[in-house]
């Protein structure tokens, strides 16, 4: 519990009789500037300047306590009130309209380790970086294209990672917390920069003069959870997601049917199918798209009604696919331009984006009637027609530049697009009275998306080993959210961005369904060129590590509805950081390593063409789940052939999920 004391020149806010923070009169406590930003987006993604003029410090010239939980700072311009709650302090500038930019400089040590700042692909402890925090397209084509090119000359060295200095992600929040178990949180919706690069201070910038929030716990649970108090935590997720693989297909009716059946015969446990193609899809240069008209596409996918019923007989269910955009081909958009749906471009235009290839618009979530009309046809198209999930794609393409119904500056409301969409897609569940029985998952957020969304999955992945955008990246991605405050994450099982040379492996398939049998939900994907890529039903031995991987995600649903509705209660995530538990060193490096609930570690293989994984181990007593041997801590050289991953139980966890996870026959 926070408190304040105070003499006559410092006001100290104090938790538990120790000092948090103080504040003494003639010391600065912020910077403020005014500054504009310059935004080039192509696809996406960004190219960010910004002029800003000499910024101005503010300091302490008094202060006065106003209650046990509110003081207010007298500053050189302006004030600041202080208000406090449980563990957490809320701070409020005011008086300073005449700003758009403001520095806040946090003490640092120089074995501090800090995580969050949304999603992050190719790092997870950001100490030493320096990075925007923007929403943006994290499949940035310039990265894309080099790394062709790097492939076409014979480079194929996975361990290589592009520069973080040109990071982006699909979803951002000016979050972070610290291994000093405190958490900083920002209430702004424009850009942020977090510069962690000095040895002595952290540097948080904001693109507006906005309150912002420090919390502390003595447990990272209780870190977790206070934040978590403030972003908002996921519901529950339905019963049925837990009981196998989700397959993911394409192609029309016959295909899905026949790639079910072929599932089915080879043992694999399928709880459902996810057909992203139910609407339509386009051929592009970039590989097979969807047509983005929100009604079944009828020539693709006949007596899909009938089918749906069918498989929901055999405890299949069948998931779709949507987003915020409209195909300007189809009628549906026809029907946004004329009622003026869309979001507009300067000359009142519908303003088109460019989405890889082609040209698409976007539905205005400032506009009411737009969001009950986008509401409607999810509705009626999706739920009614018997549709048990979706995914809920997209949301980082506001342009800077547009107009919006609302007449709010697009600059500040960008952000707040991935929140806005899993906001009108949470709706269409509570208001049809589905919420716990049909899920829907996004890859873009901001703050607000965590009290929103369902579930997040990690994104257009690599398909390949690549430590930034291939499978060991979505370990630090989910990692990443977790300390951000959103707990429920999961990634398609075998990547999705395809081109070319860049093409999934058999071994890359069978290594991803290991790693994500040991994740919430197990989900998969035939990539943006299935044909080049190995699917589900390449040969026997593909098949035959489906059903392992799902055989053992269906062994752990008690567990993981467990860790689900604690993550619900409590905020605490899932997949969790070792560094949770541990105060050892290394666990708090540990980027490629996760706990899934409390109990059980997972250490998936992330390299091409190896046999065996060194994994470290906390300390504490571990029960290797394949070979029953049991480890105290520290480094071990471990077999892993493929089918096998690294992963322990802790020797004093429930005698039955131990006895579920050693009992399962790992043999292909």
């Amino acid at each position: 519990m926070l408190s304040f004391s105070q003499n006559s020149r410092t006001l100290t806010v104090e938790r538990g009789g120790k000092k948090v923070c103080s504040f003494t009169c003639g010391d600065p406590v912020l910077r403020v500037a005014n500054g504009q930003c310059k935004y080039e987006m192509n696809r996406g993604s960004f190219s960010i300047s910004d002029r800003v003029s000499s910024p101005v410090p503010l300091t302490v010239t008094a202060f006065q306590v106003l209650s046990d939980t509110v003081a207010v700072l007298r500053l050189s311009h302006g004030e600041m009130r202080l208000i406090l709650a449980d563990d957490t302090v809320q701070y409020v500038p005011s008086g300073l309209d005449g700003y758009n930019r403001m520095w806040v400089r946090i003490p640092a040590t120089a074995e501090e380790h800090v995580y969050g700042a949304g999603e992050t692909f190719s790092e997870f402890d950001l100490r030493g970086n320096k990075f925007n925090v923007w929403v943006a397209e994290h499949q940035n084509m310039k990265v894309i294209t080099k790394k062709l090119m790097r492939i076409s000359m014979g480079d194929k060295d996975s361990t290589k990672k592009m520069r973080f200095s040109k990071y982006e992600t699909y979803y951002a929040q000016p979050t972070f917390l610290s291994s000093r178990k405190y958490f900083f949180h920002s209430e702004t919706t424009a850009r942020s920069v977090f510069d962690f690069t000095a040895s002595n201070c952290h540097v948080i910038e904001t693109d507006s003069v906005s309150p912002f929030y420090f919390g502390f716990g003595d447990t990272f649970e209780a870190l977790v959870s206070s934040l978590t108090a403030l972003v908002g935590r996921q519901p529950e997720l339905p019963d049925w997601v837990y009981d196998g693989y989700i397959l993911g297909i394409q192609g029309g009716t016959d295909i899905m049917m026949e790639k079910v059946h072929k599932a089915l015969d080879a043992g694999i446990k399928v709880n459902g199918v996810w057909i992203q193609d139910w609407e339509g899809r386009r051929i592009t240069a970039a590989g097979k798209q969807l047509m983005w008209n929100w009604e079944h596409d009828a020539a693709l996918y006949p007596e899909l009604p009938e089918k749906i019923k069918e498989l929901n007989a055999m405890g299949i269910k069948v998931l779709g696919y949507c987003n915020p955009f409209l195909a300007i081909e189809k009628p549906l958009y026809q029907i946004a331009h004329e009622n003026g749906y869309c979001v507009k471009d300067k000359n009142g235009n519908d303003y088109l984006v460019t989405i890889t290839t082609f040209p698409a618009a976007m539905v205005d979530l400032t506009n009411p009637a737009a969001w009950e009309w986008l509401k409607g046809i999810i509705k009626t198209n999706m739920v009614d027609f018997g549709l048990s999930g979706w995914m809920a794609d997209f949301g980082e393409y506001l342009p800077t530049d547009c107009v919006l119904y609302s007449g709010e500056d697009a600059e500040l409301v960008h952000n707040t697009w991935p929140a806005r969409w899993a906001r009108l897609n949470r709706e269409v569940l509570e208001e049809s009275g589905k919420l716990g029985e049909i899920m829907f998952f996004t890859r873009s957020g901001f703050t607000g998306t965590a009290k929103y969304s369902t579930m997040m999955w990690n994104g257009d992945n690599h398909v390949d080993f690549s430590l930034d955008n291939g499978l060991p990246s979505v370990i630090p991605a989910m990692l990443s959210l977790t300390c951000s405050g959103f707990g429920l994450s999961h990634s398609d099982v075998g990547g999705y961005t395809t081109f070319m040379m860049l093409c999934r492996s058999r071994e890359l398939y069978m290594r991803w369904c290991e790693m994500n049998a040991f994740s919430p939900v197990m989900r998969g994907h035939e990539g943006i060129n299935p044909d080049i890529n190995v699917q589900l039903d390449h040969d026997d031995e593909v098949l035959a590590a489906g059903a392992l991987a799902s055989r053992v995600h269906l062994a752990l649903k008690p567990y993981l509805k467990a860790a689900v509705k604690y993550n619900a209660e409590t905020g605490v995530g899932v997949v969790r950081p070792l560094f949770f538990y541990y105060d050892e060193e290394e666990a708090y490096k540990e980027s490629y390593e996760y706990l899934l609930g409390r109990d059980i570690l997972v250490a998936p293989v992330i390299r091409p063409g190896v046999q065996a994984r060194v994994v470290y181990l906390p300390e504490d007593e571990w029960i290797h789940i394949e070979t029953g041997k049991r480890y105290r801590g520290g480094y071990v050289h471990v077999a892993s052939p493929i089918g096998q991953p690294p992963v322990f139980v802790r020797a004093s966890a429930d005698a039955d999920l131990i006895r579920s996870l050693t009992e399962i026959d790992f043999s292909l």
